[in-house]
């Protein structure tokens, strides 16, 4: 892609670019070498600061408005990893170029569209801005839907499989789902500054093709959102379920300490090494204690029972 445009600008100031092309001209960075990417700056004269959003870190989507050209900022989304990917362009009346330090198969799409279509080089700069922010976003919905997928299948199956490792695995798709929001926000706020800048005044006849991609991105956001209350609900009821199976255990311990406490008063008693305890001399008297132990235990397990405590 860049190979074949910078040999037909090559050594052509770029204001003078219309009398080589009529129209305008998209240059790709893909993966870009040190030596190419010193062109941005030694060629084509972007602002260093521009230049060094390019190169450092992962900056957050956003509209730059230079002089000649406007800086974009935009986010692929990994499939694998669902992390964004920086793509950066600069925008001018008679030039679009594109930077990314990876291999994106979005871009690759838009280039070959529009070699097929050669109507469409006709639109202008603000089209290839268009199509490329609209295949991000359409490379948005596989992962979320399947996002979506996988949390329909485990409430379905939430009360079969209900353990921490289930919780594990929502817990997992809550960060995934964080991930996304913040990827779709961003881009949803950039879109909309698009659509309502004053100052991008090239944008305009693409108005209506960007309040479809914003509408799209309203839509993800609807989703992920609601991804992350379903994940948020299936966290209270693992909370709310673990807390009942707590109570039903404290319960049944409640009980059986309840009934054997005054059972250890009878045996602390007579266990006593006490000369006279006439008691120790029946006959029968470890048969009577039996029974009346047993007495107090069943006596207090039917008021228990009676009481409702093994029905909690």
């Amino acid at each position: 892609m860049l190979t074949d445009k910078l040999e037909l600008i090559e050594n052509i100031p770029v204001e003078q670019l219309s009398s080589v092309n009529p129209v305008w001209y998209w240059v790709d960075f893909q993966n870009p070498t040190e030596e190419e990417g010193r062109l941005l700056d030694t060629y084509f004269h972007f602002h260093p600061l521009a230049i060094e959003d390019c190169f450092h870190f992962l900056q957050r989507p956003k509209l730059d408005h230079y002089e000649t050209y406007k800086f974009f900022v935009l986010h692929a989304l990994n499939q694998d990893t669902l992390d964004a990917e920086e793509v950066d362009m600069f925008v001018g009346d008679h030039f679009v170029v594109s930077f990314h330090l990876t291999p994106l198969r979005e871009i690759k799409e838009v280039w070959n569209k529009i070699q097929r279509n050669q109507d469409r080089w006709t639109e202008g700069p603000s089209y290839i801005v268009y199509s490329v922010i609209d295949k991000l976003v359409d490379y948005y919905f596989p992962a979320v839907h399947e996002i979506e997928d996988s949390l329909n299948e485990l409430d379905s199956t939430m009360k079969e499989r209900f353990s921490r490792r289930l919780m594990d695995e929502v817990f997992d798709i809550r960060g995934d789902l964080i991930k996304l929001r913040r990827i779709v926000t961003s881009m949803q706020d950039l879109v909309y500054r698009i659509l309502n800048s004053e100052r991008l005044r090239q944008f305009q006849e693409s108005h209506v093709y960007f309040t479809d991609v914003y509408d799209h991105l309203l839509r993800l956001s609807e989703i992920v959102d609601a991804s992350r209350e379903i994940t948020a609900d299936m966290r209270d009821s693992y909370i709310s379920m673990t807390s009942h199976r707590m109570n039903n255990i404290m319960v049944t311990l409640t009980i059986i300490s309840s009934i054997f406490i005054p059972l250890t008063f009878i045996a602390g008693v007579y266990g006593m090494n006490f000369d006279y305890m006439p008691e120790l001399k029946w006959k029968y008297g470890y048969f009577i204690i039996l029974g009346i132990m047993l007495a107090v235990a069943g006596s207090l397990f039917w008021w228990f029972r009676r009481k409702g405590w093994f029905d909690m």
